[in-house]
């Protein structure tokens, strides 16, 4: 059985033009958050923050309850039915929060954008389009398209208010999610055929295995606290930058550009030593203790605008490094052959967490102080600094997927125990209606020639 090296250009068209699906569908969506609490201002309720809060983070309660249901009606109905469906949904949100005249229509319009929860979908017509040994690198490409997109969002929001207000921002998103069903209907290419891989969907059967694991249970909170903190920064910091640092809307993509810029290019060297150097634990914590300086400077910050932009950087310097290293943490502890489970659950937490970070931070701006925001927000960093630090360091392994063809579920129970008994193989599951061996090895140290060798002859 010989691995191919590269992706064919049939598996490089679909990662492209589903990076740019999930590009088109998240610019709009990021690039309200660091201009819809000023511009709330203005708007009947809108002085209220904790309704700026819900409008804030009310997109992720609806993903959180849907982004499941939804991958798991595109295994019955068809992936781009259930995106088709769900880009609509989000467009149809988006031109309902255009054309707001209050804040509750603001809150309405973003409920519906986040019933458009087709994340998971679009993972799963990932993994429709691409071979097993190709696999992690697209759902690592994809991520990587996510995080940039998330960063041209940050400094290209506010320039956008500025030139057609935020209404037309979320008139905009509308008509990119548009442009994504397009690029769904004539550029992602058909699947041949649909079925679930337990290494990129949920598997409902899996759901509570995840839940009960201990080492899942600390990254499932923290990217939980995460998010939260995030959420609820962007209740409070646009209003800071403009009371504290008297600077207009339209200027701050001048703090949000050079923190975003040189925030993502300090990581690559934490990240380095993570991964090819074997330290994730230590960067891991270390990401975390930083987070929790992050939201603690911000409170004592809070009314000097050189401290909030200095403290800003810090906080994003922990979550780009944050957001980096917790899939690889998932991928490394999650079970052989659940992993498309956990990174389901912990994106479901990833969404509630924008809700409460949201929601919460917006109580505490309108009831108690600004601060208090990120007291909250240290609060869970803090608890999560305890829970990393008493986390097992993580295995120095990857997951490897080959497909082994037809086979009986007593042949597949066979083929796992002659795998899991090769040099180097610390955990192997071959899943035989599915037709895949999960592989979870020591890069370098494995038998890779004696693993085909037994996948060729499927014994």
């Amino acid at each position: 059985m010989n691995v191919p090296i590269h992706m064919s250009a049939l598996e490089r068209r679909a990662v492209s033009a589903l990076a740019v699906v999930f590009a088109l569908r998240l610019f709009g969506m990021f690039s309200i958050l660091p201009v819809l609490a000023v511009h709330a201002q203005g708007l009947p309720g809108g002085a209220n923050a904790f309704l700026v809060g819900v409008a804030l983070g009310i997109d992720g309660l609806a993903q959180a309850g849907l982004q499941i249901p939804f991958g798991l009606l595109s295994d019955r109905y068809g992936r781009k039915r259930v995106i088709y469906a769900g880009l609509l949904l989000f467009a149809l949100g988006s031109f309902i929060a255009a054309g707001a005249s209050d804040i509750w229509m603001i809150i309405l319009g973003r409920l519906v954008q986040g019933t458009g929860a087709v994340a998971a979908a679009v993972m799963a017509l990932v993994a429709d389009l691409t071979r097993e040994e190709h696999r992690s690198r697209a759902m690592a490409g994809i991520g990587m398209s996510i995080g940039v997109t998330f960063g041209a969002s940050m400094v290209a929001g506010p320039a956008l208010a500025h030139v057609m207000g935020v209404s037309g921002i979320f008139a905009l998103t509308g008509v990119l999610a548009l442009a994504a069903m397009v690029v769904v209907r004539f550029v992602v290419p058909d699947p041949i055929a649909s079925r679930v891989h337990a290494d990129a969907e949920t598997v409902p059967a899996q759901i509570a295995g995840v839940l009960w694991n201990t080492e899942l249970q600390r990254l499932i909170f923290g990217i939980f606290s995460l998010h939260a903190a995030m959420r609820g920064l962007f209740v409070v910091v646009p209003l800071v930058l403009v009371s504290v640092g008297g600077l207009a809307v339209e200027d701050h993509w001048k703090v949000y550009l050079p923190v975003m810029a040189i925030s993502f290019v300090a990581v690559v060297p934490a990240i380095i030593a993570a991964e090819a150097r074997g330290r994730m634990k230590p960067v891991f914590v270390g990401a975390v203790a930083l987070l929790v300086l992050a939201t603690l400077l911000m409170a004592v910050f809070i009314d000097d605008f050189a401290g909030v932009v200095a403290t800003l950087f810090l906080f994003f310097l922990a979550f780009n490094l944050l957001e980096a290293t917790l899939p690889s943490l998932v991928s490394k502890i999650a079970p052989a052959g659940s992993k498309g489970t956990a990174i389901g659950v912990y994106n479901s937490f990833q969404f509630l967490g924008l809700f409460l970070g949201g929601a919460l931070g917006g109580f505490l701006a309108q009831h108690v102080a600004p601060a208090a925001v990120f007291v909250f927000a240290a609060g869970l960093a803090v608890a999560w600094l305890l829970l990393a630090v008493s986390m097992q360091p993580p295995p120095a392994v990857r997951t490897r997927l080959f497909h082994v063809g037809d086979m009986s579920a007593a042949r597949g129970r066979e083929l796992s125990a002659a795998l899991a008994r090769i040099d180097g193989v610390a955990e192997a599951v071959v899943i035989a209606e599915e037709g895949v061996a999960y592989l979870k090895v020591r890069m370098g140290e494995w038998d890779e020639a004696g693993a085909l060798a037994l996948i060729n002859t499927g014994a």
